[in-house]
């Protein structure tokens, strides 16, 4: 895509800074996009993917039915939903398809947020980012722990409308948050500041189908300085509390209305290999 670059713009008026990639060093944005199948990765981010594949072979399922499931909210939202407007929160790399491609393929005039506090992800983002010439696409450096280091970003409301529905994005990041009351009262604080009509998109890893295998990759990540704490069904579904679900409710990603074309068919051993659950809620 080409067009606007409102996404250089982080809100703040300063000159980007160069950053250092450590490209030496493994960093989990670039693991993730390399267990995606991306090319932002360098040899330490394969080798460390690699030495957790060793562990948990089936390791990529995860991450790419994720994937899957976010392209085929953002299509409900565009297409169903009317939701032109999206505010994704701990984006990550932007390994493609990201949520500002699937939207403006289906709805141009879209306008995406984006938001992370990695120096990395901004590098990568700059260098990756665009929009359609109707939409708009915007990066902003901020803490996903410190929600008015994002919503207060006068670049913001340049972007998006905080008065009519948004599509707001929380995918896969929450299980990076230590404890899961703080992991509530950040979730609550952005379902507050968008109106409603707005929709919430949220997955997060779940423990309860193969307690085992996550522990092990818990660790791993802990070994690395990572936090990551998958939870209960139960636990996930209470971040959707005083929202309305849409079919089928909360939901292992791979089984939220999958895409009749997908090459690998749901069973409980698959589903084990995927452990992570998704859903889709209004905010009435």
């Amino acid at each position: 895509m080409t067009g606007s670059t409102d996404w250089m713009n982080q809100g703040q008026g300063a000159k980007a800074e160069p950053v250092d990639l450590n490209t030496d060093r493994p960093h989990p944005a670039r693991v993730y996009d390399y267990m995606l199948g991306g090319k932002d990765n360098f040899a330490a981010d394969r080798k460390a993917a690699e030495e957790a594949l060793a562990v948990n072979p089936t390791g990529r399922a995860g991450p790419l039915e994720n994937r899957a499931f976010m392209v085929r909210a953002v299509r409900y939202l565009t297409a169903q939903a009317g939701i032109r407007q999206f505010l994704d929160i701990g984006t990550g790399i932007p390994t493609s398809p990201n949520v500002h491609e699937v939207a403006q393929s289906s709805a141009p005039s879209s306008r995406i947020v984006y938001a992370d506090n990695d120096p990395i992800v901004l590098a990568h983002a700059r260098a990756l980012m665009s929009s359609t010439p109707e939409g708009k696409t915007l990066y902003i450096d901020g803490d996903m722990r410190e929600p008015d280091s994002i919503l207060g970003v006068p670049a913001l409301s340049g972007v998006l409308d905080l008065g009519q529905p948004v599509g707001l994005m929380l995918i896969a990041v929450l299980h990076l948050i230590e404890d899961v009351q703080e992991a509530y009262g950040y979730l609550r604080r952005y379902v507050a500041a968008v109106p409603p009509g707005s929709y919430l998109v949220l997955t997060h890893l779940s423990d309860e189908l193969a307690p085992e295998r996550l522990r092990k990759v818990s660790e791993s990540f802990r070994q690395r300085g990572m936090t990551l704490v998958p939870r209960s069904k139960a636990e996930i579904e209470r971040f959707f509390d005083g929202l309305d679900l849409v079919e089928p409710g909360v939901e292992l990603v791979n089984r939220w209305r999958p895409d009749p074309a997908a090459t690998r068919p749901s069973d409980p051993a698959y589903d084990a290999e995927v452990s992570i659950y998704g859903g889709i809620a209004r905010k009435p």
